[in-house]
């Protein structure tokens, strides 16, 4: 039996661990048996704790010195960033351990030559979680163009059109954004890993690419290109483009006798051919035989999905898998003592590809800009301290506040690659978390007014979201009254009330839902967040005002809100109801001017709330309708009945519960509140902030539809 260490304890270190400990793994992958995890190494003790547990019980390491010094293991999945990979896996590799390493194999070609030096020296094993060369499809397209099932292959294409959630979010302190080859790094080595496996090694590529664009201050992004490579056994051609609305990724391999397409994405795979038929009757016997093909994949793919949503089988979402086979796969060449099939020269040459693409995509003339990290701060500046300032909403905020006069301190659990109004001189720059008192106190210094947008997070169960909202929020006000300032503006959601039917209109009066027990877990940790903040102003005075946004919209957002309904995907929207009622839209400038004005208003306001609806209100039908004219997309609103929605709700839970797992029954109060029916008054916040939301309905439409046209185009103004 083989030890293993986890070194990082992010999410992808679970999805290691369930390959490695789950009794699924055990039973379906022979693999990996008697492999046992007994050491995890992370900083963040808490998160290392977390998968520790969930392993079995492992030991737990503050880094990857101690873990060695500690002894016990043979074997290690290195599962840092990939700009970690190299400083974390070479100590392992030069005490001779096999290592996995997470993709790519490392953030440079120096790197990958230092780890492939450390393997040599120590004698370990170096290999790379190229898990998508696993893929199921992708497996089954390489057996048939193995044995040659329509001859010999001459051209291999791959088109990767996928979306890109972080950039969608606006995230771009991520990785991927920090140096302009680092997307291929982490987003095209899965499609080059793959043609790399079928055409053999590249000694050639060529790219056109689409012009470079500044998605950020000092961020350069490269949204696609069309690669043209040179394998060792075959021509190849990629098709690389992220930030999609349409996920889209096939592989095709031509052969002299036909075509071979897998569909990486629907677990598909298919082949055009001949039959032995004249050419009118070919055309229809080869067209059945593939449509059978789909039919075939799509059916044994939902039956798969259902048995083990039913715990019938084990989990076998093609990812994990991937994941799986492809952990597999090192540790039974590490059994062997031979390399694996991604070994750490596949990994190299992965890398060394991505740089060659990146060189030819920005050249010399535009170099890679160094991502602008954020200064640390000693003290805030005076003015106005904002926690969880750098979102969405957070930046119009910033904006608003220093156009009103104000300095602020912003704190933020990321502050790389920020917009450039937050490196200006009357901005100061924290990273932080509202679960951290220190780093609370730390930002709040002696600024007189704290705006809290900070959600804390979420979580896997209640008690966590309650955890980290209620819990978070409580102690950015334990801090305030520490120090003594004068106002905390705490900006919660209208998800807080009961949005149902209801007689009267919803005022800042109108206290949380009562029966917040009856409502999903974010709604009911936002009411019992704002009953706490409440209670703390009514015991021991804090000075707190609550302002309830409603339906946020405007540039820098996802058009799809969840508030117009249930997005299985863009194109198609499930509605919490008929459609038709006004819902609470407010734009994002809106809600910062209503902030500033909670600032600055002189009047008695503590221990107030204030609901942000605007004074457009379209229906959840008229904007999607609008939405789709304005994009030139076939967007779809589909009108639901909430009894139908709880009553698909409650068959899941059935089944879930049937199943052995604990979850709360879905009620229908939650179901009906999400649909907004309700009445909104915000005469009060009007009067009592000098709120003025926009109220011309074309105005509205410029900041909350055009906004997400990528293009400018003429569009004919629309009535709400």
């Amino acid at each position: 039996m083989s030890q293993v260490c986890l070194v990082g304890a992010g999410v992808i270190s679970r999805v290691h661990a369930d390959a490695l400990r789950s009794a699924d793994a055990l039973r379906s992958a022979g693999a990996l048996r008697g492999h046992r995890i007994v050491a995890v190494v992370d900083p963040n003790t808490a998160a290392a704790q977390r998968l520790a547990k969930a392993a079995g019980g492992a030991a737990v390491y503050a880094s990857v010195a101690e873990a060695l010094a500690a002894g016990g293991f043979e074997r290690a999945h290195v599962l840092v960033p990939p700009q970690l990979h190299a400083a974390a896996a070479i100590p392992l590799l030069e005490a001779g351990k096999a290592v996995l390493l997470e993709k790519p194999l490392a953030a440079s070609g120096a790197q990958c030559a230092d780890l492939l030096a450390a393997a040599a020296r120590g004698g370990g094993l170096l290999g790379v979680n190229q898990n998508f060369i696993y893929h199921p499809a992708f497996a089954r397209l390489q057996a048939l163009v193995t044995r040659r099932a329509l001859g010999r292959p001459s051209f291999v294409s791959c088109l990767y059109n996928v979306p890109l959630r972080q950039m969608a979010a606006r995230q771009f302190g991520h990785w991927m954004f920090a140096s302009p080859g680092n997307i291929l790094l982490e987003q095209a080595v899965h499609p080059l890993s793959q043609l790399l496996t079928l055409t053999g090694p590249i000694s050639d590529a060529r790219v056109l690419a689409d012009p470079v664009e500044e998605i950020a201050p000092g961020v350069h992004f490269c949204r696609s290109a069309t690669i043209a490579l040179r394998g060792a056994a075959l021509p190849a051609e990629l098709r690389f483009a992220v930030g999609q609305n349409f996920p889209f990724w096939q592989i095709t391999a031509i052969c002299d006798d036909g075509v071979i397409v897998a569909d990486i994405l629907a677990n598909r795979v298919s082949c055009h051919t001949r039959t032995r038929w004249l050419e009118v009757v070919d055309g229809l016997a080869s067209g059945l035989a593939t449509a059978g093909a789909l039919a075939r994949d799509s059916i044994a793919n939902a039956a798969r999905y259902v048995a083990s949503t039913a715990k019938l089988r084990p989990r076998s979402d093609p990812f994990f898998l991937s994941m799986q086979a492809s952990i597999a796969a090192f540790h039974a060449a590490a059994d062997a003592g031979r390399p694996p099939a991604a070994d750490g020269r596949f990994g190299a040459d992965l890398v060394a590809l991505c740089e060659a693409i990146r060189d030819q995509a920005f050249p010399a003339s535009a170099p890679a800009p160094a991502a602008i990290q954020a200064p640390q701060m000693a003290a805030p500046p005076s003015g106005v301290a904002i926690l969880g300032g750098t979102g969405f909403i957070g930046a119009k905020v910033v904006e608003h506040c220093l156009a009103a006069g104000f300095n602020v301190c912003v704190m933020a659990r990321g502050t790389a690659n920020l917009p450039a109004i937050f490196h200006g001189p009357r901005v100061r720059l924290l990273r932080g978390d509202i679960r951290d008192a220190a780093a609370v106190q730390a930002a709040i210094g002696s600024a007189p007014v704290v705006v809290n947008l900070a959600h804390g997070g979420g979580g896997a169960s209640y008690a966590e979201v309650l955890a980290a909202m209620a819990g978070g929020a409580e102690i950015v006000a334990r801090a305030c009254l520490a120090a003594g300032v004068r106002r905390l503006v705490h900006v919660g959601s209208i998800a807080a009330l009961y949005l149902g039917p209801q007689t009267l209109p919803i005022t800042g009066a109108t206290p949380p839902d009562p029966q917040d027990s009856e409502r999903g877990d974010y709604a009911r940790a936002k009411a019992v967040s704002d009953r706490m903040l409440l209670g703390l102003h009514a015991s021991e005075k804090l000075p707190v005002v609550i302002l309830r946004p409603g339906v946020v919209v405007g540039e820098g957002s996802s058009p799809f809100h969840s508030g117009l309904g249930f997005f299985n995907n863009e194109q198609h929207c499930i509605g919490w109801n008929g459609g038709r009622n006004p819902l609470p839209f407010v734009l994002v400038e809106d809600v910062a001017d209503a902030i500033v004005g909670a600032i600055r208003a002189e009047g008695p306001i503590e221990g107030h709330c204030y609901n942000l609806a605007g004074d457009v209100r379209p229906s959840a039908r008229d904007y999607v309708a609008d939405l789709a004219r304005a994009l030139e997309r076939p967007l779809r609103f589909h009108p639901q009945a909430p009894r139908w929605l709880w009553t698909e709700d409650m068959a899941k839970w059935l089944i879930k519960r049937a199943t052995g797992r604990r979850v709360p029954m879905p009620a229908m109060r939650d179901f009906l509140s999400r649909g907004m029916c309700a009445v909104f008054d915000c005469s009060d916040a009007k009067r009592d902030l000098g709120w003025h939301p926009v109220a011309d309905a074309q105005r509205f439409r410029e900041r909350a539809v055009l906004v997400h046209v990528p293009a400018a185009l003429s569009h004919e103004p629309m009535r709400y």
